[in-house]
């Protein structure tokens, strides 16, 4: 029988909500300091700071952005490539893999998206902000989680799979947009070598490459040409997710006969090799998209999103006008009313028809906490704002303004309603 130790390296989930937790609380503290230098005497120095001109460049070739764009088009590319890895491990081995498991979490999301994009579009209908309809409609995982952390075991760990599994889909469905809705003039040469790369990196997992400095150099040349296409920079994380492989050179059930191998070739009994056979042979253990995995999450958790957070969700009050104005109102009501509302309904259709069961030790007060953690929109939100009105200060303000309150609201009332204790027979 497998060791727990063992099962939880190969099945990290706790450690994955353990880190997406800590994550969602340096993403406040950074979301705290933006919003508040943003309003306070030092504001141009913050203003000043988003657009200090970067570039990169060899001979008469320059790459140049404000340090806003190097975040949001680069450093995010990483995020999305997490995101990614993510969602192939759900749908592969995951909360996803089993249909069954899987459409409680996918009818909540497909709510939680199309509900609050109604409501948005509802209220914007006719104005230039409808093209921000897409603002609503995702979950900040590391935020909803970071929100649930501080409930501890009051929450049923069936329902911390539940929300993550709805965040994951969600996250998927606001990739789509991104590459379907917010892409510019396509550039079909670029397009071409791009995919052309995704083919070869597609093609040498499955030859059995494992080498992370391969997938990285197919990783940076997909991005550059991704850029130069029209389509946003941060899809190439995800398509190069898609191509990193899953399989493992060792099978976990194999793991102890390959040591009990390796002792009887005498590989751990020098203490000078003792450690890099061991990490050999469990690195063969890991597939490579579970390597990466673990590897990018603390840098993603705790420079990424915070590093976005500190420079996107800087808003000086009254500069877009208040929460009434079209935009920032869809947003709050898309996410504080719409999440839960989506979520909610499209979950009780799909019970109601048998096609679904609740989370294991949940009942429909749980339900609705997730519901309102699942209003909480803050990273991809402010992304796809950024996207929607770009060129357009005034709305991108009202945009964030919006997110900002409802994910504050939502998060507070979801913390309550938690609070509670989610049980079947609160519920």
């Amino acid at each position: 029988m497998q060791s727990k130790t063992i099962k939880r390296l190969l099945s990290p989930f706790e450690q994955f909500v353990h880190s997406e937790s800590a994550g969602g609380l340096a993403l406040i503290a950074a979301s705290l300091v933006a919003f508040a230098w943003a309003n306070s005497p030092w504001a141009p120095g913050y203003f000043a700071l988003r657009e200090i001109s970067l570039g990169i460049g060899f001979g008469d070739w320059r790459l140049e952005k404000p340090l806003l764009l190097w975040v949001n088009d680069g450093l995010m590319a990483f995020f999305f490539f997490l995101v990614g890895l993510e969602i192939k491990r759900e749908v592969l081995v995951g909360e996803l893999s089993a249909p069954r498991d899987a459409v409680l979490a996918v009818v909540a999301a497909l709510g939680g998206i199309v509900v609050p994009a109604a409501i948005y579009a509802t209220i914007n209908w006719g104005g230039e902000g409808i093209r921000g309809w897409g603002v609503p409609m995702a979950t900040d995982i590391a935020f909803a989680l970071g929100i649930m952390a501080l409930l501890g075991d009051r929450v049923p760990l069936s329902l911390k799979v539940f929300l993550t599994a709805l965040a994951i889909v969600d996250d998927l469905g606001a990739v789509l947009v991104i590459a379907l809705f917010y892409t510019g003039g396509i550039d079909t040469l670029s397009l071409v070598v791009a995919l052309g790369a995704l083919a070869l990196a597609f093609a040498y997992g499955r030859l059995g490459g494992r080498n992370l400095k391969v997938l990285a150099f197919f990783g940076i040349v997909m991005w550059f040409f991704v850029l130069q296409s029209g389509v946003h920079a941060t899809v190439a994380g995800v398509l190069l997710a898609l191509a990193t492989p899953i399989g493992r050179r060792i099978p976990p059930e194999n793991l102890r006969d390959e040591l009990r191998a390796g002792l009887e070739r005498g590989e751990f009994e020098e203490v000078e090799v003792k450690v890099a056979n061991l990490k050999r042979v469990l690195g063969n253990v890991q597939s490579p998209l579970h390597r990466l995995e673990h590897l990018l999450h603390p840098w993603v958790a705790f420079l990424v999103l915070p590093v976005f957070a500190l420079l996107n969700a800087g808003v000086a009050l009254g500069n877009g006008g208040g929460l009434f104005e079209p935009v920032a109102l869809g947003a709050l009501l898309g996410l504080l009313l719409g999440k839960p509302l989506g979520v909610l309904g499209f979950s009780w259709l799909a019970i109601r028809i048998g096609i679904a069961s609740l989370p294991e030790g949940v009942g429909w007060r749980g339900m609705a906490g997730a519901g309102l953690l699942a209003g909480i929109g803050f990273t991809m939100s402010l992304f796809v704002g950024s996207l929607a009105f770009e060129g357009s200060e005034e709305l991108l303000d009202q945009a964030k303004l919006g997110v900002m309150a409802a994910s504050v609201v939502a998060a507070a009332l979801g913390l309550a309603l938690l609070g509670r204790r989610a049980s079947p027979e609160a519920g």
